[in-house]
């Protein structure tokens, strides 16, 4: 099977390419936000949207114009990787996975990819990019495959190349033969349906203190003086350590879960609506805002759709498999009588089933049943969710109106 993997390095160009490469990144830039302005205008006219042939004879043009001839100095295969960015932005878009497609500042992150074009020396932990020469990088891992593209990018004053290969390596057996299922939570990041669980990193809560800081005194300076810019880069400095922490923890996590089971399942969680805002608008306010905004950095401080995306790839690399299940009701049905109840959750972290006694932690409760649901999806194609099988009770607080049917069966009797 072919596998693709990226390798991330620090590189260390001189200040000739360092100018050179935050040229490049403008252009791109400025393709990009042209593009953009393009299909815009091409759709208040009423046109269809203009796909990747089309606009890459816009580049031709653009070259030859007076005001953008200095377009002639980057690569086009740099403007071709951008304007078929640009068309995914739109997919992703259309496909309701994304936001709409925003231009892009000249203070955002610059990145841009070299398709084909480069040469890597790794005796001498080197690489090649074109109009731009040889690099050194910082070598920590041998990379194994062919070079199929190379990205280019700044963060926080720091130059990074990610070295994108393929290789031909052998179907994965999987070496372990365990099942397990996981529930992922805040007060515990991941609990594991045999009683382990893993301790919250809280990269972000760690540094908020420091970041709110910095960020007051951001607020303060005249904008883009030079006491503003060193403000600035104290807090990007900041954001990267936590991005960096986080990421840190959530590869160790994944590495050492997908070695250890052939089969992982995972709740089906929709995060984008769990760390929603609650904050309203100005005919119908919301309720407990600032709760709820705490809720949701604690959420987005977990990074729970890396942690999956990361378990993805890992499991089929070592031949096992993930499976997400519905999430509803795991941590309010039994595992032993399959009794659904709201009452079954006595606290946050306490179950306790109202029908038969059993008694265990919450958490526990919810990743059995996420294990059992995965097994069930697996033998038998069925979700596992107990819809079927027993329908949830109301709280005996609510009493439920009389209907037609009820009345004239009472009228009968």
């Amino acid at each position: 099977m072919k596998r693709l993997q990226a390798y991330k390095f620090l590189i260390e160009p001189n200040g000739q390419q360092q100018r050179a490469m935050r040229s490049i990144a403008g252009s791109c830039r400025y393709v990009w936000n042209k593009a953009l302005a393009r299909q815009i205008e091409n759709h208040k006219d009423g046109g269809k949207f203009i796909h990747h042939f089309a606009m890459c004879k816009w580049l031709p043009v653009w070259k030859k114009e007076p005001d953008t001839v200095w377009l002639k100095d980057t690569p086009s295969q740099l403007f071709q990787v951008v304007l078929k960015d640009l068309v995914r932005a739109y997919k992703n878009f259309f496909d309701k996975r994304a936001d709409f497609p925003s231009f892009k500042k000249k203070t955002g992150s610059s990145r841009f990819c070299f398709p084909q074009g480069c040469e890597l020396d790794q005796g001498n932990s080197r690489i090649k990019l074109p109009k731009l020469g040889w690099i050194r990088y910082r070598k920590s891992r041998a990379i194994e495959g062919v070079i199929k593209n190379i990205t280019v990018s700044c963060v926080c004053g720091k130059w990074y190349a990610s070295i994108q290969t393929e290789r031909e390596v052998p179907q994965p057996v999987p070496v372990a033969t365990t099942a397990i299922g996981i529930d992922v939570g805040i007060t515990r990041f991941a609990t594991m349906s045999d009683g382990r669980f893993i301790a919250p990193l809280n990269s972000f809560k760690k540094h908020q203190q420091r970041l709110a800081r910095y960020q007051r005194r951001m607020s303060r300076k005249v904008k883009f003086s030079n006491n503003w810019t060193k403000e600035k880069a104290k807090v990007q400095k900041t954001h990267t350590c936590i991005a960096n922490a986080r990421k840190d923890f959530l590869h160790k996590t994944t590495t050492t879960i997908s070695q250890n089971h052939a089969l992982v399942c995972l709740e089906d969680l929709r995060i984008l609506n769990m760390s929603r805002s609650s904050k309203g608008n100005s005919k119908q306010h919301g309720t407990r805002v600032r709760q709820k905004a705490g809720l949701n950095r604690a959420i987005l401080d977990q990074g729970w759709g890396e942690f999956r995306r990361q378990l993805a790839y890992k499991m089929a690399w070592n031949g096992a498999i993930l499976l997400a299940v519905p999430a509803h009701h795991t941590s309010q049905t039994c595992p032993c009588c399959g009794h659904i109840a709201q009452e079954n959750r006595v606290k946050q972290a306490e179950f306790l089933c109202v029908d038969c006694g059993y008694g265990e932690n919450a958490d526990v409760v919810a990743a059995i049943n996420v294990l059992e649901r995965g097994q069930r999806l697996l033998a038998c194609g069925e979700d596992g969710s107990g819809r079927g099988r027993k329908t949830p009770t109301k709280p005996a607080s609510v009493k439920q109106e009389p209907t037609e049917a009820t009345m004239q069966e009472a009228s009968h009797a």
